[in-house]
């Protein structure tokens, strides 16, 4: 079996190409001990060749996870070749990787994509050269136009050409050429010499050679001393002055107007119009995912697959095969009014999820993330906090492990602590609902709950940095900016498939489950005798012990204490657990039963809303609790992340209700909404101001008297 690397920046197109040369014949999973995705594939029409997709770095520096992981795959399986991935329109940065590569002594294959790109930005590539420099198959291909593909293929299978290691200047040969004699490794041996001289310390304890460290460690002092900086940057510098010079004979731009991606980036990056615009974005991809295309496929699964066709059909086939009235009750009212509720909200999922992909695909996500970090500054984050956030929307548990890219260990914390405010893929159906049952499937619910959860990333930002932690600088933010371009539709189908695979995934194993609980729970009383009333069951005795807790926020029923509570073994149980509870109290005999038929005789507007504010702020699933105690490595600081999540729950929910009953009686939810959308706005606005100015705001009169109005 013949083991390929993929390799390359990210958004250099390295996930598209991998598609286009693997087809379907992929598997997807994890790297052994990190939630990293592993991807790899038979290359198509040659089932012996296996391609690898390790995740997009910019360098061999063990800064990151995926850097470490990219790393150790090459160093310790020892693929037969690496096909590197460039970006034709930023070809200076992309080279830097490669001339890592390089040193690493395994065949390579240099694909630089985004051709045409790169000629309608008016370059001109010679690849000829760049093939001579590096003495190795250099192609240009386009992985979104499919052009190159065969030419590469070919490339991969016949190519073994180890390429030529760059040269850096004299002094630092020297010093190099030094520290290779006393480390006199078999293989490897400037690969090694260069990370004892970047100090990589990572490396130096992964290198099995005894080495006179204290002498190798004067020689990069002397260095270091000599050329007056230190050895990484030392190194770092070296690359890119040999990358700069090369680029000279091989790049000739032939056009300096503003790109169509400098034009869009004037508007949707602008100071005053980025966030706007950033809101009016995702309002339409819940108005598509919530309200119109989505919610058709909903609502015919909840009122018509699940409501009716699926339960008839399955409790006429077990009454014909004669099986026990409460086995079917289990079948029936347990299993598919659980996970039947569940599954309905798959449409919505999907669209939602397909109108991510489209935005991350074409480069736009990214920018949010540049926008973002000027409000994120204001607060003490950066930008790097953002990335976790994006990440969270899809789940939290990865969201909180993509922390680890902050460097600063206070902002890593309060991203740790803050990412599961954003609402994840399995709050969508709890917001669904809500919307869909008691707002008539308005699309400013989700929206709404989207808003309040940056406004409460922002707001305990400032509450936890300044009672914990003080103030700290913070870090300066740095991401590339990917040239505009059309999705790529395959993959991003693809992509929508795999997310969507997981969630039912889950939906087959703990709703399951968990809708098997619920419905024994409902089902029977304490002495186990079979109940004709859900609420004499052993699951409304649980719940109105804790119905009072819940009385100020509206949603003191026991039907939706025990949602909220099963929702902390994840969020989908809330309407599976609706679900169940209600085929247990429903007629069905009628089958009349969506689980949005009855939801108004457990909430009112007030109540619906309330309930669906608690739920998304409070403490996250069991998961993603775990996830904060990994990433933490503090059972005590796991334990107060969570009393905070749920107390600033129970406080914003309680103000909403309390504000909702006063507008109820007018049925101005949805003013109170945007009231409560401009309480926010003004609030956050003030916090961005400089202090003085606040103080002039705060005291108009003080101003008056001494003349300054």
């Amino acid at each position: 079996m013949r083991r390929i690397a993929l390799l390359g920046n990210p958004n250099c197109g390295k996930t598209t190409l991998f598609n286009l040369l693997t087809g379907s014949n992929q598997k997807v999973g994890n790297w052994p001990g990190v939630t990293i995705s592993k991807k790899e594939g038979q290359l198509i029409n040659d089932p012996s060749t296996v391609i690898v997709d390790l995740p997009g770095i910019y360098s061999l520096s063990p800064y990151t996870m995926e850097e470490i992981v990219s790393r150790d795959y090459l160093l310790d399986e020892q693929p037969d070749l690496i096909l590197n991935v460039v970006d034709g329109t930023n070809l200076e940065r992309s080279l830097y990787l490669t001339t890592q590569l390089l040193e690493l002594e395994i065949p390579m294959v240099i694909a630089v994509n985004m051709a045409d790109l790169v000629k309608k930005a008016g370059i001109q590539l010679d690849l000829t050269v760049l093939s001579d420099i590096f003495h190795l198959p250099v192609l240009s291909i386009s992985a979104y136009r499919r052009k190159g593909i065969q030419e590469l293929i070919q490339a991969i299978q016949s190519s073994e050409k180890i390429g030529d290691v760059i040269k850096f200047s004299p002094i630092v040969e020297e010093q190099l050429a030094l520290i290779e004699k006393e480390l006199n490794h078999e293989r490897l041996n400037k690969f090694w010499a260069i990370k004892y001289f970047e100090r990589d310390q990572k490396m130096i304890k992964k290198d099995c050679a005894q080495a006179n460290c204290s002498l190798i460690d004067l020689m990069v002092t002397k260095s270091e001393q000599w050329l007056d900086s230190d050895s990484e940057s030392i190194i770092t510098s070296e690359r890119y002055d040999w990358i700069e010079t090369a680029m000279a004979s091989i790049k000739k731009e032939t056009s300096h107007s503003l790109s169509l991606t400098d034009r869009i980036d004037q508007i949707v990056t602008h100071r005053l119009w980025g966030i706007p615009i950033f809101l009016l974005v995702m309002y339409g991809v819940y108005y598509l995912s919530i309200s119109t295309i989505g919610s058709m496929g909903t609502d015919w699964i909840n009122d018509e697959l699940f409501g009716r066709i699926v339960p008839d059909a399955v409790t006429s086939f077990l009454k014909t095969i004669e099986i026990h009235p409460l086995i079917i009750s289990l079948i029936v009212d347990g299993i598919i009014a659980g996970v039947g509720a569940i599954l309905g909200f798959i449409p919505q999922m999907a669209m939602l999820f397909f109108c991510l992909a489209i935005l991350e695909d074409c480069g736009y996500m990214s920018r949010i993330a540049f926008v973002m970090d000027r409000v994120f500054k204001k607060f003490g984050l950066s930008g790097k906090s953002f990335i976790p956030l994006l990440v969270g929307s899809g789940c939290s548990v990865p969201g909180i492990q993509a922390s680890r890219t902050i460097e600063n260990e206070q902002n890593r914390k309060l991203t740790i602590l803050t990412t599961s405010f954003i609402p994840c893929s399995a709050k969508l159906p709890v917001i669904a609902l809500i919307a869909n049952a008691i707002f008539g499937g308005s699309q400013w619910v989700a929206f709404t709950m989207y808003v309040l959860g940056i406004a409460s990333v922002l707001i305990s930002s400032i509450l936890l940095k300044k009672a914990l932690y003080g103030h700290s600088k913070p870090i300066p933010f740095i991401m590339e900016l990917p040239a505009y371009h059309m999705p790529d539709w395959p993959s991003t189908l693809r992509v929508v498939w795999h997310k969507i695979q997981a969630f039912i995934k889950r939906a087959g194993t703990v709703i399951f489950i968990s809708s098997c609980l619920v419905w024994f729970l409902s089902s029977f009383s304490w002495t186990l005798q079979v109940v004709d009333n859900p609420s004499d069951s052993l699951l409304a005795s649980l719940g109105n012990l804790l119905a009072f807790v819940f009385l100020p926020l509206g949603f003191g029923n026991w039907e939706s204490v025990a949602a909220t509570i099963q929702g902390f073994i994840a969020k989908e149980n809330i309407v599976s657990t609706l679900g169940v509870i209600q085929g247990l109290s429903a007629d069905t005999t009628e089958h009349s039963g969506a689980l949005l038929s009855q939801m108004s005789t457990y909430f009112s507007s007030a109540s619906a809303l309330s309930f669906l504010v608690f739920n998304m702020l409070c403490m996250p699933c069991f998961a993603a609790v775990g996830a904060m105690r990994t990433e933490f490595n503090d059972d005590k600081m796991a334990v107060k992340a969570v009393m905070y999540q749920m107390l600033y729950a129970y406080f914003i929910s309680f103000i909403v209700y309390q504000l909702a009953l006063i507008l109820a009686e007018g049925n101005h939810l949805t003013y109170l909404t945007l009231l409560a959308i401009g309480m926010l706005v003004l609030f956050i606005g003030i916090l961005l101001m400089p202090a003085k100015r606040v103080y002039q705001l705060s005291h108009p009169f003080k101003r008056l008297r001494k003349g300054v109005i």
